[in-house]
């Protein structure tokens, strides 16, 4: 790994004077020399065109970017300049992947990526419906936005971030429609592919097999749709939709480095954890010890570098407003503006349908009601690297875009989803949040939060806490989006929701979500189908939270990080009272019988756990004499000491759970750049789930008090002071305060640029 460069090194003079060097020599530079020389200018002064006053630009000491305009253009343009400095190479990948272009990077392999994401792609149409939808001066704030980034982009010239100079790839203007790009978070699509995936299930085991495995909860009966031969559903049909890419782009490096890539190119490492983990919750000051409300939000996608989130602080006329984005989204989408703070967990609500599509070849038309409408034909033409463009077309029927046709049974599949409505870009809705003054108004604005599903929790100043489960939700009568319908028009959604589910100020004193079931009781039709029995972290929430009083930030702090497993803890009376026959096998169940079923990264009896926890069913079953109990604990046990022993050796001093529960930071080109990997804590099922790499807790007893964290750090630059320096402190449950006051801000920044109209 690279070591950052130190504050105030002349970088620009430095890189240039190490770059004619290494060519007075004879060589091309190194990988940290490269780094250097393309790292973004942070301090100092900068001219661009496009701005109308001076902006100022203060990272503080862990590389937070507090930016402060005298007017909303100049706010909104320092953003896209500030986030492109930093998160560039990201944002480009972001944008192919979401516009459908990798095989112009990639060759032929992404061309199934690109083929889908084209084909499912908002088409617009980009007018008011679209822009004021997520703020009534959106269209601005955009345009604004990305004439920020493309500043950048001219600002930095041949000295772009270090990615574009290994593969040289380079990116290409920004236009305000590419934060409006919805296939990055595109859950709608898996909705659609749960409905294949249960009539596939239907068709092989019958509707009530079929659903007794898929424990819905809440519980609903399967009713198949008439009209549709479930079995016709193959894996050829859910394949079809399954060609969007979840990681990021690898493309090929230029060849005076080509020599080095196969030594350097990263692999994945570590735990690569995708169950459900996010929580949020907001605590009313009856049951805090400073009498003020406390929000807290633990966001989890999938760990890596550089972290999905980017936080920043936004200050103009008109807006105060700070909390994490994400790098290619102008705005905050999670954090507080002073009087409001809200945090968000996935809702799940399903927002698509599978329509099966009668088809008259003859026409090309497709089934509706008595007669027939043609199908939509778009031609398109994806350049692929190393290869001949590949035209394409792309058919849609009055439901949506067809995914696949079926020519022997005469069928098409389309998708119709809310990504296809007006305002349904990620997160885009909390745009709308910035100026809200407390929760009443908080939940009002809402109506406008239409993607992804989240559970919004709310805090404000005056002691109010709130939540609804937003999203734009299809109204459905008499049937449940479960199973694909036929598309001959009795399976159409009449509208959308207005009756989402939502609390203000209950008498509990607190909210919490986890990406649980959130239904009320009797609320009917549901929003979607979980699988029964995922709530254990919620229940772990509720139970502290319940119990608590005079709750304090080291108390969150404690519970975001807390790694109890209530199904560990169910297990622990099977290892108490008796003893092994053998010295090491004793010692081994004296571990468990005294743990506390916290996964701590420390824990040894955590890691002797997680290795026998499945041998432990048969011991499980109610009413089994004590002898066999025990004797199947005992031969558990055995098993996992082995194994123990075999992968962390024979050592038991050295045995934790960290070496299982590990995260990896690896660059996305080259290992030159890769970040060291850690042990952590927590994992499935438990309050610390792995993937959160942003944290907040809002404390409005004091908002310089509050607290945040972004693994590995705000910048991708490798070289960059805020490259994985946040890194050691996540590992080590640590965070670092948000600072929102002028004067806080002041008294810890670090760098400070301004950026100024070129004349």
């Amino acid at each position: 790994m690279i070591t950052p460069l130190a504050r105030g090194t002349p970088s620009l003079l430095l890189a240039t004077l190490l770059l004619f060097a290494c060519r007075a020599a004879g060589r091309e530079p190194t990988f940290e020399e490269l780094a250097r020389r393309s790292l973004a200018q942070i301090e100092g002064e900068i001219a661009l065109p496009g701005l109308t006053a001076e902006v100022e630009v203060l990272r503080d000491r862990w590389g937070v970017p507090h930016v402060y305009a005298q007017n909303t253009d100049d706010l909104f343009f320092a953003q896209g300049f500030v986030q492109a400095q930093d998160r560039l190479w990201q944002m480009e990948m972001y944008r192919r992947t979401g516009e459908g272009r990798l095989s112009e990077i990639l060759g032929e392999s992404a061309l199934r990526h690109d083929r889908l994401a084209r084909l499912v792609k908002f088409r617009g149409p980009y007018d008011g419906a679209e822009w004021t939808s997520y703020h009534p001066e959106g269209r601005r704030i955009f345009e604004a936005f990305s004439a920020g980034v493309n500043a950048f982009i001219e600002h930095a010239a041949d000295r772009l971030p270090v990615e574009f100079v290994l593969t040289g790839i380079r990116p290409e203007p920004w236009t305000p429609e590419v934060p409006l790009m919805r296939l990055q978070t595109a859950m709608p699509l898996g909705d659609a592919r749960s409905e294949l995936r249960l009539a596939e299930q239907v068709a092989e085991l019958g509707a009530a097999e079929a659903n007794r495995r898929a424990r819905p909860q809440p519980w609903n009966e399967l009713t198949v749709p008439a009209g549709v031969e479930m079995a016709w559903i193959t894996d050829d049909v859910q394949d079809a939709l399954g060609g969007i890419r979840g990681r990021m782009p690898e493309p090929e490096l230029l060849p005076q480095y080509a020599a080095w890539a196969d030594a350097l190119r990263s692999d994945e490492r570590g735990v690569q954890e995708d169950s459900p983990g996010s929580n949020n919750w907001a605590i009313s000051g009856a049951r805090t010890a400073s009498g003020e409300v406390i929000v807290a939000n633990d966001p989890h996608r999938s760990i890596g570098n550089p972290s999905i989130r980017y936080i920043v602080h936004l200050v103009a006329p008109g807006w105060n407003v700070i909390g994490a984005t994400e790098p290619p989204l102008p705005g905050v989408m999670i954090g507080h503006n002073g009087r409001v703070a809200w945090g968000l967990t996935i809702v799940g609500t399903d927002q698509s349908d599978v329509y099966v599509e009668t088809v008259d070849p003859e026409r090309n038309a497709t089934r509706w009601r008595d007669g027939w409408q043609p199908i939509v034909v778009e031609t398109d033409t994806i350049r692929v690297k190393g290869d001949a463009p590949v035209v394409v077309q792309h058919e849609f029927s009055r439901h949506g875009p067809i995914f696949y046709r079926d020519s022997v049974n005469h069928r098409a599949y389309a998708v119709r989803s809310t990504m296809h409505e007006p305002g349904t870009a990620g997160y885009l809705g909390a745009l709308r949040l910035h100026a809200v003054q407390d929760c009443r108004e908080f939940l009002d604005a809402l109506a406008f939060y239409k993607a992804p599903t989240e559970n919004m929790v709310c805090g404000d100043a005056d002691g109010n806490i709130a939540w609804q489960a937003s999203a734009l939700s299809p109204k459905r009568n008499g049937w449940y989006g479960r199973l694909p319908v036929p598309g001959t028009g009795a399976y159409e959604w009449d509208g959308f929701r207005d009756d989402l589910p939502r609390e203000l100020n209950p008498e509990r004193g607190w909210i919490a979500t986890a990406n649980h079931d959130i239904h009320p009781v009797g609320y009917a039709p549901p929003l979607f189908f979980k699988t029964a029995g995922a709530s254990a972290r919620f229940d772990r929430l509720s139970d502290v939270l319940s119990n608590g009083h005079a709750l304090t930030l080291d108390d969150m702090r404690a519970l975001q990080h807390d790694a109890y497993s209530a199904s560990a803890a169910a297990d622990l009376p099977l290892f108490q009272d008796w003893t092994a026959p053998a010295t090491e096998l004793e010692r081994a169940r004296a571990m468990l019988a005294g743990w506390d079923a916290s996964y701590r990264r420390e824990s040894a009896a955590a890691a002797l756990y997680s290795l026998m926890r499945r041998e432990l069913g048969p011991a499980r079953r109610d009413g089994l004499p004590r002898a066999s109990r025990d004797s199947i604990a005992a031969a558990a046990l055995q098993v996992a000491v082995d194994s123990m022993v075999k992968v962390q050796g024979a050592d038991w001093s050295e045995w934790r759970w960290g070496r299982f529960q590990t995260g990896a930071f690896p660059h996305p080109l080259v290992s030159a750049y890769d970040l060291p990997d850690i042990e952590r804590t927590g994992g499935s099922g438990t309050v610390a789930a792995a993937g959160a790499t942003f944290r907040e807790i809002i404390d409005f007893a004091n908002l310089d008090g509050s607290l945040a964290t972004n693994v590995p750090g705000q910048s991708a630059q490798p070289g960059s002071p805020f490259y994985g320096n946040l890194l050691e402190s996540f590992s080590n449950e640590e965070y670092f305060p948000l600072l929102y006051t002028r004067e806080a801000v002041e008294a810890n920044t670090a760098y400070r640029l301004k950026l100024v109209p070129r004349r």
